[in-house]
């Protein structure tokens, strides 16, 4: 099979993922052969091409956001069945035995693995998993309209949940993509107010199309400050002013895996009166799966924008360059 393979991390303009004859996997005992029918473009994936993150597994095959069919079950394989309906997130596997692990944070596992990072992912057009990290999707969603939701949807989820907002009070989303789009139909379905901080003219109209109640620019002051934020744009500098519109006793939630340097804070400006700052670290298979309910009972709409999987590198130069508007999806033959 073709992969789009990474061979060494390159700026993403460079064209640094290049296709790749290799086998097709076989699973072993407890893991399913998935054919990949969508597969989402992440800024972790991003990340991942440009070196901004430690590369474990050199050449490697990027892409956490995997719908497909199970192909093929290794032994001992018990939960699906040949031509099930699969969703792959970025959690690969964790240890189950560190505190983390068996305290419920499986998020934070000493040992855990990474989809796209310690094991190939899904920008090739088959792939494995072991069967106890795959998700059931559920039948409302088709192929390229689930995928997003498997990384985009779980990681806005729990930053959602760790933004400590409730219904009825503000909640400022910084930066518009993927994961922004999706939370936003959560909040204003719990009877959230959504501020969203994007620069993109075509990102602000689909903030407004999909309920927000102001639409500005991070640098911008809204209208009232706000109860809790969400910085989902890699940019460090979004930090202080997210937190000076922040009303006493709110929170920050920092919702990717990178972030560019943090300009210096001021305590009595950004962070006295109990204002909290706080990361979001991966997701838990819990996360998925009450991302994936929500989203089906809501229901959440996607908007995708599509490549042949074979065009990943302009997929991943559309989304640094900010020509995606919603998520971008690689799809399959």
């Amino acid at each position: 099979m073709l992969a789009m393979m990474l061979e060494a991390p390159h700026p993403v303009d460079e064209n640094p993922l290049a296709p790749t004859q290799v086998p097709i996997p076989e699973p072993g005992p407890g893991q399913i052969r998935v054919k990949v029918g969508a597969c989402g473009v992440c800024h972790t994936d991003l990340h991942t091409v440009e070196g901004e993150l430690d590369l474990p597994l050199l050449p490697i095959t990027p892409g956490h956001q995997v719908v497909g069919r199970v192909d093929e079950l290794g032994a001992g394989c018990r939960r699906f069945r040949t031509g099930d309906r699969v969703g792959l997130a970025w959690l690969y596997r964790t240890c189950g035995q560190c505190e983390f692990c068996r305290r419920g944070d499986e998020n934070l596992c000493e040992r855990a693995e990474f989809t796209g990072l310690h094991a190939h992912g899904g920008y090739a057009p088959y792939t494995i998993v072991d069967e106890d990290f795959a998700y059931r999707l559920p039948e409302g969603f088709g192929d390229l309209e689930a995928a997003p939701l498997l990384c985009a949807g779980i990681i806005g989820y729990r930053s959602y949940r760790l933004s400590n907002v409730r219904p009825g009070r503000r909640l400022g989303l910084y930066g518009f993509g993927a994961a922004a789009h999706i939370l936003i139909q959560i909040a204003v379905h719990q009877g959230v107010e959504v501020y969203v901080f994007t620069r993109g003219p075509g990102h602000q109209d689909l903030a407004r199309d999909l309920g927000a109640a102001w639409v500005g620019r991070a640098e911008d002051d809204p209208p009232q400050k706000l109860d809790s934020a969400i910085i989902f744009a890699p940019a460090g500098a979004m930090v202080p002013e997210a937190l000076r519109v922040l009303k006493p006793g709110g929170t920050l939630a920092l919702g990717g895996i990178y972030m560019s340097p943090t300009p210096p804070l001021d305590y009595q400006k950004h962070l006295w009166h109990e204002r909290v700052i706080r990361s979001v670290a991966n997701l838990t298979r819990a996360d998925g799966r009450g991302l994936l309910d929500l989203a089906a009972r809501i229901p959440v709409r996607t908007e995708v924008q599509t490549y042949p999987y074979l065009e990943a590198n302009r997929a991943l130069q559309d989304l640094k360059h900010g020509r995606v508007n919603g998520a971008a999806v690689l799809v399959f033959d």
